[in-house]
């Protein structure tokens, strides 16, 4: 009996709760106490904002803030339309208040058209009442749940369109049936669901997926936005794939009072091409090698591992970890069975833990080394054999294993592919390869000085003594540039002409120019015949007819050394370097001018100290 009591309690409780939580909604549709936020949408092509998204939320002391939850009673007590349409009036009415300048995209939940109570043309009273014209207006089509009758909703997207309302299929890759909502409704916009953008960077599936849907875009005549970018990484992959149009956290993030502008800081991309150019890259370092392959405890016995070998025909090599996670070594699966295959092996060997077989790891790499780098590591190993594998780590940490049949592979397709932008005359990488390793530097804040060379009165020489004397000045010039680099640590590039940049993360970098300038002040006069030698000079006519000396060729360069983490793209470094070479042509005969730990700021024109520069 007291059982029976105290279970109709506890349901007349929740009763009592649920009514409790009835009515809180109820309020909220009465009182209109939603709140309106706004994302900004961005053409990442014009660097401008194309658009807002209004997202709603309830009271923030309440159950109801989140829009998932508002929903889902509204549903469950048939007042989806009534919210809907609630919302609609409250991002319409906060966007015309606050004069946000671009598109409206206003989200509209399809289940809410099969409403009885649903009135054709309500959300265009309600803009007409805000003097927002429909033409500015996107309907987000969003799916919370199965939806089969297409036909309702097809009749209502014409229905919108016939109005002036663009329409926008949301979170594409996540609904219950998007692809097929797209080839029949042909919206103008359609959103890529965060999932396939988030970590799209070092995800090869999520690229090819992506590419695909841009691909059909292109074909419909349809806008693709890609929602949830968090990184400058994602931004660069997907703007590189020719997206245009970008929402997330890294331009920012939902507010009351939305920015009405993006800082071009955040643009490191000047085009798609260029974008791609750098998002197509081989790889700047080894993670998109690494393959996920279990592991082993040093305690683990061969006869386990042989287990492992039999039951995965996929592996070649399991390596050995210690409490850590941290590589003691590495077993192939070749030596493994090996050993276990002769007359007495497994009797001798099966027993034995791991440790007593695994051998020195050839090779151990970080992720965020450069395929240079470790290929030069492996290829200086002669013990490693084109169908091994070796490990690669995050730091210090196992995150799997690499192999180094891949990983010759594309250091191949990276020679290939500077072979491709090299400059014809000296075979020195070309501009895409210089503003890749710039960005490289800036995006890992390393240190570095960037050194601008030009030759001075150059033109004179080459038009009096012919292309092949200035062919062979510009190659003496590359001669001496990489005479004084380091291999390892510094990069040197042709830019055209008789334009050069020398990109130091070496400590000497201040010797290397200095040595450069007097290797080319003792070289280049020896390429004069005597009687210009005598003058010091060519004298020739200028363009109004009247003669001039025009000294001998002389070299100028101009170094910035800039504080990595005030930069966000080789264009702000190219225009500051760019300045600290017109300084240095500013002074007579061979000089060097630099500008120490640049600020995004103008360098002075002149050759004096100022601002922290310096004249040699």
């Amino acid at each position: 009996m007291m059982c029976s009591c105290g279970k109709g309690m506890d349901e007349t409780t929740q009763q009592q709760d649920l009514l409790k939580r009835y009515q809180s909604f109820y309020n909220i549709l009465e009182d209109k106490s939603l709140t309106p936020f706004y994302q900004p949408i961005v053409d990442m092509n014009r660097r401008t904002i194309h658009g807002y998204e209004s997202l709603i939320r309830g009271p923030s002391d309440s159950l109801y803030h989140s829009p998932v939850t508002l929903f889902d009673i509204a549903n469950y007590t048939g007042r989806l339309l009534e919210l809907d349409l609630l919302c609609r009036e409250i991002g319409i009415s906060g966007f015309q208040e606050k004069h946000l300048p671009g598109k409206l995209f206003l989200n509209a939940t399809p289940e809410s058209l099969l409403e009885p109570g649903h009135r054709s043309g309500l959300t265009l009273e309600i803009l007409l009442k805000s003097g927002i014209k429909p033409q500015n207006v996107v309907i987000e089509m969003t799916e919370q749940y199965p939806m089969e009758n297409f036909d309702v909703m097809r009749r209502a997207v014409e229905h919108y369109k016939s109005m002036g309302f663009e329409i926008a299929i949301d979170d594409l890759g996540a609904g219950y049936s998007g692809l097929r909502r797209w080839s029949e409704f042909r919206p103008d916009y359609v959103k890529i669901d965060k999932h396939f953008v988030q970590g799209i960077h070092e995800d090869k599936v999520k690229q090819s997926f992506v590419r695909s849907i841009h691909d059909i875009a292109q074909g419909l005549g349809c806008r693709v936005i890609a929602e949830g970018i968090e990184t400058r990484d994602e931004y660069r992959t997907v703007f590189g794939m020719g997206i245009e149009l970008g929402q997330g956290y890294f331009f920012a993030r939902q507010q009351r009072t939305p920015p009405d502008f993006i800082s071009s800081e955040l643009f490191s991309c000047s085009s798609p091409q260029e974008c791609g150019a750098r998002a197509n890259r081989v790889s700047e370092n080894i993670s998109t090698l690494l393959i996920k392959v279990p592991d082993i405890s040093s305690d683990t016995t061969l006869e386990e591992l042989h287990s492992l070998f039999y039951s995965r025909d996929d592996l070649t090599s399991v390596p050995v970890l210690d409490e850590n996670e941290k590589p003691l070594g590495l077993i192939r699966r070749s030596d493994l069975l090996a050993t276990l295959s002769t007359k007495f092996g497994r009797a001798l060997y099966g027993t034995k833990t791991v440790m007593d077989f695994v051998g020195q790891v050839p090779v151990i790499a970080d992720k965020q080394w450069s395929i240079e780098k470790v290929s030069k590591l492996v290829t200086d190993n002669m013990k490693l054999h084109i169908e091994d594998d070796f490990i690669i780590t995050d730091n210090g940490k196992y995150a799997g294993l690499g192999k180094v049949v891949q990983l010759l592979k594309m250091i191949t397709d990276l020679q290939i592919r500077n072979a491709r932008y090299a400059n014809p005359l000296t075979l020195l990488p070309g501009n895409v390869p210089i503003y890749e390793k710039i960005d490289e530097l800036l995006s890992t804040q390393s240190n570095f000085c960037i050194a601008y060379c030009d030759i001075d009165n150059f033109k004179p020489f080459n038009d009096v003594y012919g292309y092949a004397k200035g062919d062979q000045i510009i190659k003496t010039v590359a001669d001496i540039l990489l005479q004084y680099a380091d291999p390892e640590d510094d990069f040197i590039g042709h830019v055209g002409g008789d334009d050069f940049i020398a990109i130091f993360t070496s400590d000497n970098w201040k010797k290397s120019c200095e040595s450069v300038l007097k290797s080319f002040e003792k070289i280049i006069p020896d390429n004069y015949n005597e009687k210009d030698k005598s003058n010091n000079g060519i004298w020739s006519k200028t363009r109004s007819g009247e003669d001039c000396l025009y000294p001998v060729m002389s070299l100028s360069i101009g170094v910035l050394a800039p504080d990595s983490s005030l930069y966000f793209s080789y264009g702000d470094i190219a225009e500051l370097a760019t300045q600290a070479k017109r300084s240095a042509k500013n002074i007579p005969g061979n000089s060097l001018f630099i500008k120490h730990r640049g600020a995004p700021d103008a360098l002075p024109l002149n050759a004096k100290k100022s601002g922290g520069s310096e004249v040699a």
